[in-house]
């Protein structure tokens, strides 16, 4: 704590400057590094979720340049200048904390906005609007399928949130692998074609994206998505896992004429590998976003090097979560070109000048199996102390051990370690004071990574012996050890992340209705607000 004392003020910029920068048109990155439940309440519009708590995972993914003109923000609370200092000591040059935080943002005049992921979200409100893409309530597609009607459902959401809760019938084929593989599932121009999400976004950008493509059948967002279907009164599935098989040589033949129509349209500029290079060779002076947009299945089955997953219809749905630095170059790959394509001409829409898709990348160099390798920042330099699943269960039996666990309260509540904490890392100093430690303390989170982070933190604000999980909460599962459910133990707040209406325990339906009317909102907001960049192309 003496430490933070002396540490160095952070320099700081005023709103009015923040807003000229954001319009200069050189690179520049806004992170908010408030809590995601917090920073859901009310942030700005460019602003990405960087909580100070993850601040080591995020940033090297959001602003990997560390060069970077970079703008902290916060609710003035002094979380903004404590980042300044990590990003600092890690290597990052400019680096400014916005004076006064998101109250000096709107008392400036500008917009200020709720919910998550919102340039996304705006955007999909932004097309519908602009594109007339055509929707279709629960009731009608229902009474449809009841009829006999030949009619298709598409879930365009990645499998983990399909198998959760889907339409009767429906089909998971996520975003940008519309394109790519539902020609083979249309069995005739004569079948209705129906895209769903939770909620609108991926709906209409999904349906729109067939529709862009030239499919010949009636394509219709379903209103609402799955949380319209349940509010029209009809039963969701659970647990399924049908998912759109990768195209036949016929399909990936439609696929790649509709690409080819997609790319015109939105001119979509091709690069080979060796453009690829020279990029990488100027990244001192511009930031480069290397997507690999295929499925995560196909990523780890062999990726190139260097290269970060992002799933092309979940890049869309959040961008602000993979590139928060304005201005810089992104370039995606896949194996045939239409995903990239289908992903680029999204990008393009919502107002990113430098988009390009590579040409036969795959073909380009040595291809690595499994997760890519993450950076995290300092986590080379950590000397923690660990215990075992086994010894920490002994510990933990003979009163001992008491348990933090700074996983997110969603996870927590799912499963964690009996008599665990959940706890928050920017909040460890009062997290420590709510609780009554035994002899050691013992951190985990979900694959340690966290944990490791916050023990020195721990250490210092703590007379008590300091210990990490040796892999976190997921080796104690691994190795048998029970768990328990729900917010049993809770040193801090559980604003640590948002919750979407179905992650709710009460007003399920009433959440929902609200989370939809926001959602609808957003486009009368956006008009109003000139950060927002959109672009509409003639058809």
């Amino acid at each position: 704590m003496k430490s933070a004392t002396k540490m160095r003020q952070p320099r700081t910029i005023d709103a009015k400057e923040l807003k000229k920068r954001l319009h200069d048109g050189k690179e520049i990155a806004v992170l908010d590094v408030r809590e995601e439940g917090v920073f859901a309440k009310r942030h700005l519009l460019l602003a990405a979720s960087a909580p100070l708590s993850r601040l080591e995972i995020r940033a090297p993914l959001l602003v990997p340049r560390r060069s970077t003109r970079v703008v902290l923000c916060d609710g003035n609370e002094g979380l903004a200048g404590r980042a300044a200092a990590v990003l600092s000591r890690f290597g990052y040059t400019d680096v400014a904390v916005l004076s006064g935080g998101v109250d000096a943002w709107a008392e400036a005049g500008y917009e200020v906005y709720s919910g998550i992921n919102v340039p996304s979200k705006a955007f999909g409100e932004f097309v519908e609007h602009h594109e007339n893409t055509p929707r279709m309530p629960a009731q009608e597609i229902k009474a449809k399928v009841d009829a006999g009607a030949p009619v298709v459902i598409l879930d365009s959401r990645p499998l983990a949130e399909y198998s959760k809760m889907s339409i009767p019938g429906g089909i998971d084929c996520p975003g940008a692998e519309l394109a790519f593989r539902a020609h083979d599932l249309i069995a005739s121009p004569a079948t209705l074609v129906v895209v769903n999400c939770a909620g609108r976004t991926r709906s209409i950008i999904g349906a729109q994206s067939l529709i862009n493509a030239g499919l010949p059948n009636q394509v219709v967002a379903l209103k609402d998505g799955t949380m319209g279907w349940h509010l029209a009164g009809f039963e969701l599935a659970r647990d399924q896992d049908h998912c759109a098989p990768p195209p036949t040589a016929k399909g990936l033949a439609a696929a790649k004429q509709a690409a080819a129509r997609v790319a015109k349209r939105f001119d979509v500029r091709y690069i080979d590998v060796a453009k690829v290079a020279r990029f990488a060779r100027e990244m001192d002076q511009r930031t480069l976003y290397l997507f690999d947009v295929r499925s995560p299945e196909e990523y780890a089955a062999g990726h190139l090097h260097s290269t970060v997953n992002a799933p092309g219809g979940q890049l869309v749905q959040t961008t602000d979560a993979f590139a928060a630095t304005r201005n810089s170059r992104i370039v995606l790959i896949d194996d045939h070109g239409v995903r990239a394509t289908m992903t680029a001409s999204w990008l393009i829409q919502m107002g990113w000048q430098e988009v390009y898709v590579v040409k036969a990348a795959l073909e380009s160099g040595p291809l690595h199996k499994g997760a890519a390798a993450t950076e995290v920042l300092g986590l080379t330099d950590m000397r923690s102390a660990f215990i075992t699943p086994n010894e920490l269960q002994t510990e933990i039996a003979a009163g001992s051990a008491t348990v933090l666990d700074f996983e997110t309260s969603l996870r927590y509540r799912d499963a964690h370690i009996p008599g665990a904490w959940l706890s928050i890392r920017a909040n460890l100093a009062d997290n420590l004071k709510a609780i009554s430690p035994a002899r050691m303390l013992v951190l985990t989170s979900g694959d340690g990574v966290l944990a490791r982070l916050a023990a020195p933190e721990a250490a210092g604000l703590s007379h008590l012996p300091v210990k990490v999980l040796q892999g976190g909460t997921a080796a104690w599962r691994a190795s048998g050890l029970p768990v328990e459910s729900g917010m049993t133990h809770l040193a801090d707040t559980t604003e640590d992340v948002w919750y979407r209406p179905y992650d709710r325990t009460a007003k399920v339906e009433e959440a929902m209705k609200d989370y939809l009317t926001w959602e609808v909102n957003l486009m009368q907001q956006i008009q109003r607000d000139d950060d927002v960049a959109f672009r509409i192309f003639p058809r």
